[in-house]
């Protein structure tokens, strides 16, 4: 089955001030690269799960976002991602918010599904959703200030399947009595991002060396 997009809402450098969320939201970032200290934040992508999709397009260096940002900072509402560590990492450094509380889409699934190999967000969709998700659009232009409608659609449909995901894997991490493990991964991914920010990515700060 292939991915349905509901309703994509772009805007530039904000949301809009009477856009709300309560409970929890997906979210998702599109950079310029994967250097967190080089390359820019261009994109911050929210979904409620309803189907919807909120697009935060950002000029360069226009991080000044202060309705986005109480949403963020806001402990009240769950922030889910896939691979959330460099997403956190990417808005901290941008945004100054530290997003919490925290659930990654990826750690979920390596503690749920020991049996493959294959966690990426295209697989998650696939198996647990039966949607074959297009990533096309993965590695183009995310600076260029006139998107494409291709590349709206690949940045929505990041966000949109998380809610759906993150329930399939909670039943399986709950059967498995692996609650209390990816509650301390989530919790600790505030930390790796940190560690990321002082340029430790590549460093394993509990290995023997």
């Amino acid at each position: 089955m292939a991915q349905k997009v509901k309703n994509i809402k772009l805007y530039k450098n904000d949301l809009p001030i009477n856009i709300k969320f309560k409970g929890s939201i997906a979210l998702d970032t599109e950079t310029m690269g994967l250097n967190i200290s080089n390359d820019r934040l261009c994109l911050i992508q929210i979904s409620d799960g309803s189907g919807d999709s909120y697009i935060v397009q950002f000029l360069k260096n226009c991080y000044d976002a202060p309705n986005l940002k109480k949403i963020l900072d806001d402990e009240s509402i769950l922030k889910i991602f896939h691979y959330a560590r460099f997403d956190v990492a990417i808005i901290k450094k941008n945004l100054g918010i530290m997003c919490k509380p925290i659930y990654c889409t990826k750690i979920a699934s390596k503690l749920a599904r020991t049996f493959t190999d294959r966690h990426g967000l295209k697989d998650l969709c696939k198996d647990l959703l039966k949607i074959d998700l297009n990533k096309q659009s993965q590695t183009s232009d995310w600076g260029n200030e006139n998107l494409t409608e291709n590349q709206l659609v690949y940045a929505a449909n990041d966000v949109l399947y998380l809610h759906e995901i993150k329930n399939k894997l909670d039943k399986i991490i709950e059967r498995e009595g692996k609650q209390h493990l990816a509650k301390a991964c989530f919790k600790f991914l505030e930390t790796r991002a940190e560690f990321d920010l002082l340029g430790w990515q590549d460093k394993d700060i509990f290995e023997h060396k």
